[in-house]
């Protein structure tokens, strides 16, 4: 018991640093392209990458097993759903310069996984961990009544996406990598017709032409496999309300990139709940720690 939280610790804490330092880096440097391009690209590569490791890890047959079932596909159908909305709406944050914005939405994300893993899952919730949740609560509040009064509907969208997707995949028991191939198969025929639309209107930057930038674009695939594979692994292994917590990882990273590489601004109202943030996660943490 004791090895599995600490190994879904190590994957949740990996996924949760790569979206929050190494994503942000890559995304918002390719981002020039615009947002809608650039999604096309992250599902497109992300779902040839996932046939291309099925292949190689010969999990077809555990494939065709997981597709038989009603029950999979509808579920699946609805994560795959909300994680291109997830994705969209991210990649649309990092090009039009609302990396701040969406990260509100991952500072938010965590508590409605607690709250979801409370109802559908019976997560424990003692003392300790109500009180850092109750700090993460007024964290939040001092974000949004000192810096923009209203919770912005980016951050909301990612907040509800990303927090949904995650119970999904909780309630059904099969492996990372083949449950994303099929959510990404379910968006592969839409996301072809708007490429090809994208082509024929000359609004593409991905072309033989441009051989260095078309590869840096396929990148998006294993940017996008690597750390969500991470993550929730780490959801199977620890549930939701442990990974919701160490998630904060990942809107930190974000914010500290934001001040110091992008020049956004962070108060000292942002900074006084950046740190209550992480005295609640400590808290949390070290309650999970001990119980576990």
């Amino acid at each position: 018991m004791k090895n599995q939280f600490n190994k879904g610790l190590i994957l949740t804490s990996l996924g949760s640093f790569w979206w929050g330092f190494i994503g942000v880096l890559y995304f918002e440097y390719v981002s020039f392209i615009g947002h809608v391009e650039l999604v096309v690209h992250r599902c497109l590569w992300t779902a040839i990458m996932l046939i291309i490791t099925t292949t190689l890890f010969s999990k077809w047959k555990i494939f065709f097993k997981v597709i038989n079932s009603k029950k999979n596909l509808i579920y699946l159908f609805l994560s795959g759903l909300l994680i291109f909305t997830n994705w969209a709406i991210w990649i649309y944050a990092v090009a039009t310069e609302r990396i701040i914005d969406a990260s509100f939405g991952y500072f938010i994300m965590p508590i409605i996984s607690v709250l979801l893993g409370y109802i559908f899952f019976k997560e424990r919730l003692n003392k300790k961990r109500i009180f850092s949740i109750v700090l993460v609560l007024i964290s939040i509040f001092i974000l949004i009544l000192f810096n923009l009064n209203t919770l912005p509907w980016v951050g909301l969208i990612v907040a509800l996406s990303w927090a949904f997707y995650n119970l999904i995949r909780k309630k059904i028991n099969i492996d990372t990598d083949v449950g994303l191939l099929i959510e990404s198969l379910y968006l592969l025929p839409f996301i072809l017709v708007l490429f090809v639309v994208i082509i024929e209107n000359g609004f593409n930057d991905f072309s033989f032409s441009k051989p260095g930038l078309s590869l840096f674009l396929i990148l998006a695939g294993p940017m996008t496999v690597i750390p969500l594979f991470l993550y929730v692994r780490g959801v199977e292994l620890i549930g939701l309300g442990p990974t919701g917590m160490i998630f904060y990882i990942t809107p930190t990273l974000q914010f500290i990139l934001g001040y110091f590489y992008y020049n956004e601004d962070f108060s000292l109202i942002k900074f006084l709940s950046f740190i209550i943030i992480w005295i609640a996660v400590i808290i949390y943490l070290k309650d999970l720690y001990e119980t576990n």
